[in-house]
């Protein structure tokens, strides 16, 4: 299926105007830090998350220290993110793999990180792209939406989405526009009611015009 027809270099631009510093929410001092914020980021805010790491760094600061931390310990520390059972099980089972195959370094390579448990495409590429400069598009609810609404993608399952805006963003710009996409769900174009009276992106918008068509 083809995508629509959009400009896309404007959107791009635009996007760039609105936010020139766009960057990854998550604190973090290094890339194991990043990969555990993320794990624990789904289904939970940054704001939450930036408030629950401190404390577990502090208490398993290494992969080695959290792979011996008992799972129950890691729970408390991070009870108050969604799903914190399920995550605290996965963030010691990674932190052990991360320990006794990788040296407790985290790998720079897709196939290798999604292989991680509750780590999946969209926090591999949140970690490639902001760890290790690895251009990518890590494809969560605000860029999903966002980008769909724009008419950047059409595509219902967030995979596909990735894959469209893969084709449509030049590869330099895939970290930068991800950030841009995040930024402008985040503060415009929210997912009930989008603030389109003041979005300077309006003029690009599939969505916009096709509301405006059923008035």
């Amino acid at each position: 299926m083809g995508l629509p027809r959009v400009n896309t270099e404007g959107i791009l631009a635009e996007l760039a105007n609105l936010y020139p510093d766009a960057h990854c929410a998550l604190d973090h001092r290094n890339p194991y830090e990043l990969l555990v914020a993320t794990i624990l980021s789904a289904q939970c805010t940054d704001k939450r998350v930036n408030e629950v790491t401190p404390r577990l760094f502090a208490a398993y600061p290494t992969p080695e220290q959290m792979a011996a931390a008992p799972v129950e310990a890691v729970e408390r520390l991070i009870c108050e993110c969604g799903l914190y059972k399920t995550k605290a099980k996965n963030i010691v089972a990674t932190s052990r793999i991360l320990a006794e195959q990788y040296a407790s370094e985290v790998p720079s390579q897709m196939d290798a990180l999604v292989a991680l448990p509750g780590v999946g495409r969209k926090t591999a590429n949140v970690v490639l792209s902001n760890a290790f400069g690895v251009p990518a598009i890590a494809v969560d609810t605000h860029v999903q939406r966002v980008s769909n609404r724009l008419g950047l993608a059409a595509a219902e399952q967030v995979e596909e989405t990735e894959r469209q805006l893969m084709r449509r963003i030049p590869r330099e710009q895939w970290s930068a526009a991800h950030h841009w996409l995040i930024y402008h769900g985040r503060q415009v174009c929210a997912a009930r009611s989008p603030s389109c009276t003041n979005c300077t992106l309006s003029s690009f918008c599939r969505h916009h015009k096709t509301s405006l068509k059923k008035k």
